[in-house]
C-alpha cells in the first residue's frame, strides 16, 4: 500500500486526488512541511512525499506522472505525440500557474519576514490571470486535454482552489467553472470526507 506524507492542505492533495481517481488503496500520513518528522523523510522538508515499498518519491507532478504510468490511468502512453503534449501541459501550469502562487506564499509566510516583499504580490495576481485566461482560451473541450478528465486537470484544479484561498483574482468565469466541474467529481467528494 502507498504511503502519502503531507497534510491535504498542501500538494499532498494533488497525490490523494490521483489515488482516489485511480482507485488505489493508500494510507496518508499527515505530516505538516518542515516538521521534524517530514525532515527525516525528505531532508528539504517539502510535501507531499510518497513511499512506494521501500522507494521515496518527492515532487507532487512527478509523483502523479509516475502513479499515471504506472496503473495506466488518467495519462497518454509515454512516447506518444499525446503524452508530449500532456507534459507541456504540466510543465505549462507549474511555470505559469502553480509558480505564481508559490511565489505569493513564500513572500506571505514561508520566507523570513524581513525577506518578504508585499509589493510583488499584485504583480504575481495580474501575471496568474493572464495565464489562466490564455489557457482557457486554448482549451478544446471539457478539460485540458480535451472531452477526458487527465492527470494536469488534477494540478490546474488544485490551483484554482489554492488561488481561491489565497485571494487570487478569479475573474475568468470559464476558469471558475472547470475548478467547479473538476471538484465535482466523485474522487474529490470522497477525498474530502477521507481527510475531514
Amino acid at each position: 500500500m502507498y504511503k502519502v506524507f503531507g497534510i491535504p492542505q498542501s500538494r499532498a492533495f494533488r497525490v490523494l486526488w490521483m489515488l482516489e481517481e485511480i482507485e488505489i488503496k493508500y494510507e496518508n500520513i499527515q505530516l505538516k512541511p518542515g516538521s521534524r518528522e517530514i525532515k527525516k523523510i525528505n531532508k528539504s522538508g517539502k510535501v507531499p512525499v510518497l513511499l512506494d515499498g521501500e522507494e521515496i518519491l518527492t515532487d507532487s507532478s512527478a509523483i502523479i506522472s509516475y502513479l499515471g504510468d504506472k496503473h495506466k490511468k488518467l495519462c497518454f502512453p509515454r512516447g506518444s505525440i499525446d503524452r508530449a503534449r500532456q507534459d507541456a501541459m504540466v510543465f505549462r501550469i507549474i511555470d505559469e500557474v502553480d509558480m505564481m502562487l508559490w511565489g505569493a506564499a513564500r513572500h506571505s509566510f514561508i520566507l523570513p519576514e524581513d525577506m518578504r516583499v508585499n509589493a510583488i504580490k499584485p504583480s504575481l495576481k495580474w501575471e496568474f490571470q493572464k495565464n489562466i485566461d490564455r489557457i482557457m482560451d486554448e482549451k478544446e473541450g471539457k478539460f485540458l486535454m480535451g472531452n477526458k478528465f487527465m492527470l494536469p486537470d488534477i494540478i490546474l484544479a488544485h490551483c484554482g482552489r489554492w488561488a481561491r484561498s489565497a485571494k487570487f483574482p478569479l475573474e475568468n468565469e470559464n476558469f471558475n467553472r472547470y475548478v467547479k466541474l473538476c471538484f465535482d467529481r466523485p474522487a474529490v467528494r470522497e477525498l474530502i470526507k477521507r481527510t475531514s
